[in-house]
């Protein structure tokens, strides 16, 4: 089997796709309308929509989620008998976060050493778009030789589980035979891999309240208890000495036995400063793809600019708990959610509120559909055979797809690389990436159609 020509089509669409990318990264599509204005992530998905319409799809909705938020899904029918593939992606984006540490506007892409910057290029803006080169260079290479579904979500990022609901309610609508999310990443640039796991997650809402009001903290400091520190004391109580989480009853201890992350590149990858040592304990690999990880990703509490000399008689604070294969996510939010409570300093009232939930996930790589894929990477990726790992991040709907379609083969690639710094400040992507894995993509849709006629 050769690539060539299919090669050459997919290079000859990249100016296109910088393009398109870069009026896909220009919406401020932050699911969040206490941030951004809720019109993005509409414009956003009427240009999803307008793309899919674009490439000959049917069907093509709007589909209005039980979160308030908008997925896109269109349907491309093959040959008769051909079997379905469904390809997922998310438009909805993370907050830009300090645009001032951006060395380029977040969302305008801007081309610089290589790499493509904006909010979204990676993650996961640039999935859709690797979809739609895949989809073109087989269209202008013979046809695409299977049925196709796409999805993009608009709420990935907030973990409201808006489509996955919507999809336990429409059982029938992502029925596919397998199943490509284009969100995760290669191990790094050049290296073809495939995630086999995903960590999921819980968010919880945690406020303390100790006096009915501010008071003066020379009058009363010393003896009235300050929520601010009650809260730290709190969220303190949530790591180990050595950085390990520790969540009462939470196991910590499960390793990982896959492709292991060397330390020196897991620093230079992380940009942890010279001196500054790594939490926890374990490999690398078991620590951020097989045990459980708690990040405090929010504290409200007076800034220091305006700062008075103030006793804080209320604190929030806003945890996740990242959550690996093998527990689940209900029973860590349970077991969290007692921790807060049990640790909370002085008899602080505690509340704790739900935001958001999803379920570990574990894909089955022995599939058919990961000998196809394998296939494919070797050609896309000259002299490079296709590795598997973990990832530490999650994406609730995998379970979802796996309970409602228990045949079908689910496999994870993307564009969210070490270096393109996804969810920080500076995100990119790699077009040369973008071009290989959307190369890569056609391939594999050939050689599953081809597969399933064998």
């Amino acid at each position: 089997m050769t690539a060539r020509p299919i090669s050459e089509t997919i290079a000859s669409l990249m100016p296109r796709a910088k393009a398109e990318l870069t009026e896909l990264v220009a919406f401020q599509s932050v699911a969040d309308p206490a941030q951004f204005p809720k019109s993005e992530c509409e414009a956003a998905a009427d240009w999803v929509a307008d793309a899919l319409r674009a490439e000959d799809f049917q069907d093509v909705a709007l589909l209005d989620t039980p979160d308030g938020t908008r997925s896109v899904y269109g349907f491309l029918p093959g040959p008769a008998g051909a079997p379905t593939v469904l390809l997922y992606a998310h438009y909805d984006v993370q907050p830009p976060l300090d645009e001032s540490a951006w060395l380029s506007p977040p969302f305008e892409l801007t081309e610089r050493d290589g790499r493509w910057y904006g909010r979204g290029s990676a993650d996961c803006k640039g999935g859709f778009i690797m979809h739609l080169l895949a989809l073109r260079a087989l269209k202008a290479d013979g046809g695409v030789p299977v049925s196709v579904k796409v999805i993009a979500e608009g709420s990935e990022e907030q973990g409201t589980g808006g489509l996955e609901r919507y999809a336990e309610a429409h059982p029938e609508l992502l029925a596919a035979d397998t199943i490509v999310i284009g969100d995760t990443g290669n191990f790094r640039v050049g290296l073809p891999t495939v995630t086999a796991t995903l960590r999921g997650m819980t968010m919880l809402r945690v406020t303390l309240d100790t006096l009915e009001g501010n008071l003066h903290s020379g009058q009363f400091g010393g003896a009235a208890p300050d929520a601010l520190a009650a809260m730290i004391q709190l969220l303190a109580s949530l790591r180990a000495e050595d950085g390990t989480t520790t969540v009462d009853g939470l196991a910590t201890d499960t390793e990982w036995d896959g492709l292991q992350y060397p330390e020196a590149d897991f620093r230079k990858d992380a940009k942890v400063l010279d001196g500054v040592g790594l939490i926890g304990t374990g490999t690398v690999a078991d620590r951020i793809w097989a045990r459980p990880a708690v990040t405090v990703i929010g504290i409200d509490c007076p800034p220091v600019i305006g700062a008075t000399p103030s006793l804080q008689a209320s604190a929030r604070a806003q945890v996740s708990l990242r959550v690996p294969p093998g527990q689940d996510a209900a029973e860590a939010t349970a077991l969290l959610t007692a921790h807060l409570k049990a640790h909370a300093p002085w008899g602080a009232r505690v509340t704790v509120e739900q935001v958001g939930q999803g379920q570990p996930f574990r894909a089955d790589t022995s599939s058919p559909a990961y000998t196809s894929m394998a296939q494919a990477m070797e050609v896309a990726y000259p002299g490079e055979k296709m590795q598997t790992s973990g990832m530490g991040g999650s994406i609730p709907l995998c379970n979802t797809l796996a309970a409602l379609y228990p045949e079908a083969e689910i496999l994870l690639i993307g564009l969210s690389e070490p270096e393109a710094q996804i969810h920080a400040v500076n995100e990119s992507v790699s077009p040369q990436e973008l071009e290989r894995l959307s190369l890569a993509e056609a391939l594999f849709l050939r050689n599953y159609a081809e597969s399933k006629r064998a």
